[in-house]
């Protein structure tokens, strides 16, 4: 068990870990170019359901589905913001971007108080406080911020079970950032 933030997650240690990346295993995560359909299916294939969804945006800035102009849902002030920081020009291509602009250096609720604003970064992102099935979370998460932990929680002990090696697969690692 571990507390985070004052939530217990249940989570296991000794598992083994892969000795090599795996270039195919990394395409199956959403892209935040997906339409919302498309991520909640990847995460569907995972056992993941809706609570577990959890470089490039500037098309929503200046060129919004090839209309030249901004995504209209983006609230104008943000909007302006990141115009301003991330000009349309190819030498901003380079430039980091917070996902959360309230509370960067928080892990909180911020992200969806973001979104119920209409300052999500990602169209991905965007998409999950318009989307019928998703608004409602969204909607909790940036009221109740117990309840987002909780199901952030409960989500990642979901996703560390995807996949577990056993047996002789794999290995159980002295440094976790280092093969053995």
């Amino acid at each position: 068990m571990l507390l985070i933030l004052g939530v217990v997650l249940d989570g296991t240690l000794g598992r083994r870990d892969g000795r090599t990346a795996n270039k195919t295993e990394a395409n199956q995560l959403p892209s935040p170019f997906e339409s919302l359909d498309n991520i909640i299916a990847k995460f569907n294939s995972k056992d993941l359901d809706t609570k577990d969804v959890c470089f490039t945006f500037k098309q929503r800035l200046f060129n919004f589905g090839g209309s030249g102009k901004p995504d209209p849902d983006l609230e104008t002030s943000f909007l302006k913001g990141l115009q301003s920081v991330c000009p349309d020009q190819t030498d901003s291509d380079n430039t980091l971007v917070a996902l959360d602009s309230l509370t960067t250096n928080r892990f909180d609720n911020g992200y969806y108080k973001n979104l119920v604003n209409s300052s999500g970064l990602l169209q991905s992102d965007h998409v999950l406080s318009t989307d019928n099935i998703t608004a409602p979370m969204v909607v909790n998460y940036s009221k109740y911020p117990y309840l987002f932990l909780k199901d952030f929680g409960a989500s990642m002990v979901k996703m560390a079970n995807i996949g577990v090696l056993t047996g002789q697969d794999g290995e159980i690692r002295n440094d976790c950032k280092v093969v053995n």
